[in-house]
């Protein structure tokens, strides 16, 4: 028999295929195992939202391991992104919203997956869901946790590079808490944060 030798390619989503081995026996092509495939999670990356006033990038810096629960939301498909897509290592854009300076102040990661927003459940909280239950819970949060505290880069200047123009954050009638960020916008931002 040949050596064994693997072929491996990888695909658009993460997964990495261990093609099967051939050899000939016989006079006919046989093969020697069946294909594998692994699926490793791609690193993603998100502009989360918050308001300084309830929790900044300074208070998570003084919180207990640097890292807060993002409690609070109740936008389902910011929930989704949370509940179903974010996974422990994604990047963060900390993004202090509703207040006289909004923008980026800080970069983050994710570090737990997604478990329920104990809020919900509290008749005290203004977060408070009737409908919801320990047993069925309707709303996620992650644990977040500051890696750095950066420079304030505004809207204003994240609206003047050209490479941004498809950031979610900068289109019209965006009100969404989370937002998906690509790898490329990733990389302008955080060049733009060194100056």
């Amino acid at each position: 028999m040949p050596a064994q030798r693997h072929r491996r390619g990888l695909f658009r989503s993460g997964c990495t295929i261990v093609q099967p081995l051939f050899y000939f026996a016989g006079g006919s092509l046989q093969f020697f195992e069946p294909p594998l495939i692994t699926c490793k999670h791609m690193k993603q990356y998100w502009l989360m939202k918050s308001e300084p006033s309830e929790v900044s990038v300074d208070d998570v810096l003084n919180a207990r391991q640097q890292t807060v629960a993002w409690f609070g939301v109740r936008n389902y498909q910011a929930r989704n992104f949370m509940r179903d897509q974010m996974k422990v290592g994604d990047g963060v854009l900390f993004y202090h919203s509703s207040c006289p300076e909004p923008g980026i102040a800080g970069l983050a990661e994710v570090v737990s997956n997604a478990y329920p927003d104990d809020t919900q459940f509290d008749a005290g909280s203004k977060y408070f869901d009737p409908k919801a239950t320990p047993e069925n819970p309707r709303w996620m949060l992650v644990d977040v946790r500051v890696v750095e505290k950066t420079r304030l880069l505004s809207l204003a200047e994240l609206r003047q590079q050209a490479e941004l123009e498809d950031m979610v954050i900068l289109k019209r009638g965006n009100r969404l808490s989370i937002t998906p960020v690509s790898a490329a916008e990733w990389r302008c931002v955080t060049k733009l944060l060194k100056k």
